[in-house]
């Protein structure tokens, strides 16, 4: 009797136990579910993306149905998706998408579209590019298997393992498909599918996630807040793309004149531009100290209230310019588009004289 009741407590304790490891993994699912839907939605979903990536760009598709007041599901026609894209080119919130020309098809033949997927971010480097979509938390994974498996994806042995399509599969579907999405890995706990054009660099992205790294991607797409669409880069991408060097000779010296009377500027570490609930478009640059950033946070809050050369105009004639804060080694700029203007796809490419190093 003392051996059976011995035993028992000991198959008990493994219960509970086992019942404890469970309720831990599902409360980390649960965790990226809940805290993917708050302001630092962006700054999560980058730490899934590789660490060699230079560019991140970001389309919450769920804030920008809820701004534009779109109700639209997997079932919704392809003229309801077409307009609503077009509303949303509109607003200025279309701009970072990879999806814009492939939404059709993906809503037609994957059963997945900027009309019910939550959020979209591509990051692209050196090395590759990936595409990660968020999932809604209705949505049937088993029935996008199936639609795969239909269109002639290869089923991986593993569950989260890498479909294999290619971009010849895609060629051969109704309407065009970014090649971003010639390779899928599905990961159902987390809610998430990730694309690729290359099969290798798709099946090792999970060994070389960005994680909880502490640089100035980080630090940037966080101050980007709750953004709707945005564009980030490393600072030496932001350093490269953004500068004066891509302008005409007279536009150079020009902006060289500029930056001279502004004070002195210096390089970044990383760079985003948001656009936000409501119209408002927020800049964030971070630097190496945080001399810098309140050095430049003067410096460059008068560069961006005047001329604008390389892109033309002013830049007061594109928006007004609000509150420059700048807070450790970030600094903030919160920026009023004019009506008419397409703030964040004007400024998020060179040359851009407030964002020059």
């Amino acid at each position: 009797m003392l051996r059976r009741l011995t035993a028992f407590r000991a198959r008990s304790r493994w219960v509970v136990v086992g019942l404890v490891l469970l309720l831990v993994a599902v409360a980390g699912t649960v965790a990226w579910r809940l805290t993917r839907d708050d302001a630092s939605r962006f700054a999560e979903a980058a730490t899934l993306a590789p660490k060699t990536s230079e560019r991140f760009s970001w389309t919450d598709w769920a804030g920008v149905r809820e701004e534009l007041d779109a109700d639209l599901s997997a079932s919704s026609s392809a003229e309801e998706l077409s307009g609503f894209l077009l509303d949303a080119f509109d607003r200025d919130l279309s701009a970072t998408t990879a999806l814009a020309e492939s939404a059709p098809t993906l809503q037609s033949t994957f059963g997945f579209s900027p009309a019910n997927i939550e959020w979209e971010l591509f990051a692209q480097g050196k090395d590759g590019a990936l595409t990660i979509l968020g999932l809604p938390d209705d949505y049937d994974v088993d029935a996008l298997r199936s639609r795969l498996e239909e269109i002639g994806f290869e089923k991986p042995d593993q569950a989260d393992g890498v479909w294999n399509g290619g971009v010849d599969l895609l060629e051969t579907l109704d309407g065009p498909v970014t090649p971003q999405l010639a390779y899928l890995q599905i990961d159902e706990d987390a809610g998430l599918v990730f694309g690729s054009d290359e099969a290798a660099f798709l099946a090792e992205h999970r060994d070389v996630e960005r994680g909880e790294s502490t640089d100035g991607i980080a630090e940037v797409v966080e101050a980007a807040g709750p953004a709707l669409s945005a564009s980030a880069y490393t600072g030496d991408y932001a350093c490269s793309e953004l500068s004066m060097s891509g302008a005409d000779p007279a536009d150079r010296t020009r902006g060289a004149e500029l930056v001279e009377a502004a004070g002195e500027v210096h390089p970044l570490t990383g760079f985003a531009i948001a656009a936000q609930p409501a119209g408002d478009v927020r800049v964030a640059m971070s630097f190496e100290n945080e001399d810098q950033a309140r050095t430049d946070a003067d410096s460059r809050s008068k560069l961006a209230a005047g001329p604008a050369p390389g892109q033309g105009g002013t830049f007061p004639e594109r928006f007004t310019l609000g509150k420059v804060a700048a807070t450790g080694t970030t600094l903030t700029m919160e920026l009023e588009p004019a009506e008419g203007t397409f703030v964040l796809s004007d400024l998020n490419k060179g040359p851009v004289l407030f964002a020059t190093c």
